[in-house]
C-alpha cells in the first residue's frame, strides 16, 4: 500500500449538493494533514485513476437512474467490459452516494459504482454510503456518521505524520480565493455576448434573444406557466425531441439590491481573484475582473436554502457571543433537527438567514463570500419544439413557482420568476445551451408512440409530436391531464388541429371539470384495449413525463393493470411485461420535484 498521505475527491454533481458534500470531504482530508484535491469527475484525467491511493467518490443520482451530466464520460469509460479485472488493484475507495427515495430507482448510481470499482479490484474501505433526500433531517443523517466510520478507517491506513494532530474545526479556514480590489473601473469584463459557435456550456453559454413570453393559463388560475420562445438563429446549435435546454438565471433583482445594501457593497467595484491553494481552481465562469454588481447578480446563489457548512463558517467568523452560540448549534449533529425546522421547512434564503444574523454578517470580509455562497445554478427544461418545425426557435413551458410557508415573503423560484419578468425585446438575451435528455424516441415513423404528459410534462412530447408531423406522420396517442379544459389546456387548439389531420390522437382528464376528479391514470385504464393493441401488435413505444410525486407510479399501476385485464395477464406477468419494455427502452420516464 502507498505511504503517501494524497486524497483525491471526486464528484458528480448535477444540482451543486454532491459538489458540497465532495468540498466538505475536501476540508475534512486536508484538517487531516492529506495532500487533497477535490474534482468532477469529467474534469479528471481517467487514466490516471490506477495510480492514486485514496479516492472518495461523492455521485448523485438524477432523473430515472442516471449518472450526473459532469460525469457521464466517466461513466461510460468506469462500465466498459475490456476494463482489465485487476485495473484498480492499488487502489483504496469509498462511495457516498446522494439520492431521493421517492424514485423508483434510489442511488442507482453510487450503488453501482461501488460495485464496478470492487469488481476491477479496488480495495473498499468502508461499504457505500446512501444518503437520502427525504429523510427528515436531510442528507447529513446519512454522511455524518458514514463520515465519522471513512476517517476512523483512513487514519487506521494512513496516520498523522510524527507530531501533528487534526486541525480543530473550531479554527476559521483560509479564504479560498485572494482578492484585489481594482483601482478605478475597467470595460473589459462580464462575459461576451457569443462568438457564433456550436458548442456552448455553463462556462460559455448562448446568448438566446427572448422572442416572446405568453402566460398560457387563464389569467384567474392559481398558477402562472409560460410559454417562452427563443431565438437560436444562427448559433449552430442543434436538438432533437428529448433533449433539454439550460438556462443560466440572473438572481432577482429585490434580493440582489438587498444584499447589496446588507454589505453596503458598490456594485460597479471591480476585483480579481488569485488562488489561495493550488488545488482550488478559480471559478471558471467569473470574468477576469468582475464587478461585485456582477458577481451578486449573476453567480452567487443568494436565495438558494443555505446548507449546513453555511451555518458553520458563519460561527467561526462569528464574534457575537449570542449568534455565535445559535449558529454554532445549527452547524453541529445535535442541532440538524432544529436547522431543518429554522432553514429548510420554510425555504429561509442564504439573504434572509445573514438578515437574521446581522452582527455576525457584518463581520464577513468580502473575500469569504465565495466561501460562504455556492454558484448559482442552471435550471433544465424539456425542449417544447421541434427543430425540423421551427428551425431557430427554442421553445420551454416554464411554471412560475411561488407559495407559502411561515416566512412573511411568499417563497419564489430564482429560474421561473426571473423569466416571467421579463419582455420579449431585441436586446433581452437569455444565456442557454442544449444537452442531451434522459428520454429518447423512436427513429422509424412506423412506430408508435403512447405519451402520458399531465401539466408542463407535454413539453417534450410537443416537441416530438411536432417533428412527426413536420413528416406528417401519425402513430402518436397522447394522455394529457390537467385541471380544467379553460384554464390550464396547454397547447390544446394545436393538438385539435393535429387530431383533425389525423396526426394525433388525444385523450385528456381535466380533473376538475366534473364532480369525480379524473386523472391521466383512469383515462389509461379507460382505453386499455386501444394501448394494449399499440404495444404488443405495433410495437409501440410508451413515455410518461412529469412530476415525480406521485404520477409516475399511478400511470405505471394502470399500465399494469392495462396487461393485465386487456392482455391476459396475471400481476406477474403484467409486471414482468413491463420491464421488459424498460429493459428495451419502450418505457421510459422523465420525472422531476
Amino acid at each position: 500500500m502507498s505511504t503517501e498521505r494524497r486524497l483525491l475527491v471526486l464528484y458528480g454533481s448535477q444540482t451543486g449538493t454532491a459538489q458540497d458534500v465532495a468540498e466538505r470531504v475536501g476540508r475534512e482530508a486536508r484538517r487531516r494533514h492529506f495532500h487533497t484535491r477535490v474534482s468532477e469527475l469529467d474534469s479528471y484525467q481517467i487514466a490516471d485513476l490506477i495510480h492514486e491511493p485514496l479516492v472518495i467518490f461523492v455521485c448523485a443520482t438524477t432523473g430515472q437512474g442516471d449518472p450526473p451530466d459532469n460525469m457521464k464520460r466517466f461513466w461510460k469509460f468506469i462500465l466498459r467490459k475490456n476494463l482489465p479485472a485487476s485495473s484498480l488493484g492499488q487502489v483504496h475507495f469509498a462511495v457516498l452516494g446522494l439520492g431521493d427515495s421517492s424514485y423508483q430507482k434510489f442511488n442507482v448510481v453510487g450503488k453501482k459504482l461501488y460495485r464496478r470499482l470492487l469488481q476491477l479490484s479496488g480495495q473498499s474501505l468502508v461499504s457505500v454510503g446512501l444518503a437520502d433526500d427525504q429523510h427528515e433531517l436531510g442528507p447529513d443523517a446519512v454522511i455524518d456518521p458514514w463520515l465519522t466510520s471513512l476517517w476512523k478507517k483512513v487514519l487506521d491506513l494512513w496516520p498523522l505524520p510524527p507530531g501533528a494532530e487534526i486541525i480543530s474545526a473550531d479554527i476559521c479556514p483560509a479564504p479560498r480565493y485572494r482578492v484585489t480590489f481594482c483601482q478605478g473601473n475597467s470595460s473589459s469584463m462580464n462575459g461576451s455576448l457569443g462568438v457564433h459557435k456550436h458548442t456552448y456550456s455553463a462556462t460559455d453559454p448562448y446568448m438566446a434573444r427572448l422572442l416572446s413570453n405568453e402566460r398560457v393559463t387563464a389569467p384567474s388560475h392559481f398558477q402562472d406557466v409560460r410559454h417562452v420562445k427563443l431565438d437560436i438563429t444562427d448559433s449552430g446549435i442543434s436538438y432533437a425531441p428529448g433533449d433539454v435546454v439550460m438556462v443560466h438565471p440572473d438572481n432577482l433583482p429585490d434580493m440582489v439590491e438587498e444584499f447589496l445594501q446588507h454589505f453596503n457593497l458598490d456594485p460597479d467595484k471591480e476585483f480579481t481573484l488569485e488562488q489561495n491553494d493550488p488545488d482550488i481552481p478559480l471559478p471558471p465562469s467569473l470574468p477576469r475582473h468582475c464587478s461585485v454588481g456582477h458577481l451578486v447578480k449573476k453567480y452567487l446563489d443568494i436565495g438558494g436554502i443555505p446548507r449546513r457548512y453555511f451555518f458553520e463558517l458563519l460561527s467561526l467568523l462569528s464574534t457575537d457571543e449570542l449568534e455565535k452560540e445559535k449558529l454554532q448549534e445549527f452547524s453541529s449533529a445535535e442541532g440538524q433537527e432544529e436547522l431543518y425546522t429554522y432553514c429548510n421547512r420554510p425555504r429561509r434564503t442564504t439573504l434572509e438567514v445573514l438578515q437574521d444574523f446581522p452582527q455576525t454578517s457584518s463581520q464577513i470580509k468580502f473575500e469569504y463570500l465565495l466561501d460562504l455562497i455556492p454558484p448559482l445554478q442552471p435550471r433544465a427544461f424539456s425542449i417544447a419544439s421541434s427543430q425540423q418545425a421551427m428551425p431557430n426557435e427554442i421553445h420551454m413551458l416554464v411554471a412560475v413557482v411561488q407559495y407559502k410557508t411561515k416566512l412573511f415573503k411568499p417563497r419564489r423560484g430564482v429560474c421561473s420568476t426571473w423569466l416571467a419578468s421579463l419582455k420579449a425585446d431585441l436586446d433581452v438575451t437569455i444565456p442557454v445551451w442544449v444537452k442531451r435528455g434522459t428520454i429518447h424516441f423512436p427513429t422509424s415513423l412506423q412506430t408508435p408512440a403512447i405519451m402520458v404528459g399531465p401539466g408542463t410534462g407535454v413539453a417534450p412530447f410537443r416537441s416530438f409530436i411536432h417533428d412527426r408531423a413536420a413528416n406528417n406522420a401519425g402513430g402518436n396517442v397522447l394522455f394529457f391531464g390537467c385541471r380544467s379544459r379553460s384554464a390550464d389546456y396547454y397547447c390544446g387548439a394545436e393538438w385539435t388541429e393535429l387530431s383533425g389531420r389525423g396526426l394525433l390522437h388525444v385523450l385528456t382528464a381535466f380533473s376538475r371539470d366534473q364532480e369525480d376528479k379524473v386523472y391521466v391514470q383512469h383515462r389509461i385504464r379507460d382505453n386499455a384495449a386501444l394501448i394494449w393493441d399499440l404495444l404488443d401488435n405495433h410495437q409501440a413505444w410508451f413515455y410518461i413525463a412529469g412530476n415525480a410525486k406521485r404520477m409516475p407510479d399511478d400511470v405505471k399501476e394502470a399500465l399494469q393493470d392495462v396487461v393485465m385485464s386487456a392482455g391476459g395477464r396475471n400481476a406477474a406477468e403484467a409486471a414482468e411485461y413491463i420491464s421488459q419494455l424498460e429493459a428495451k427502452r419502450r418505457y421510459q420516464v422523465e420525472a422531476w420535484s
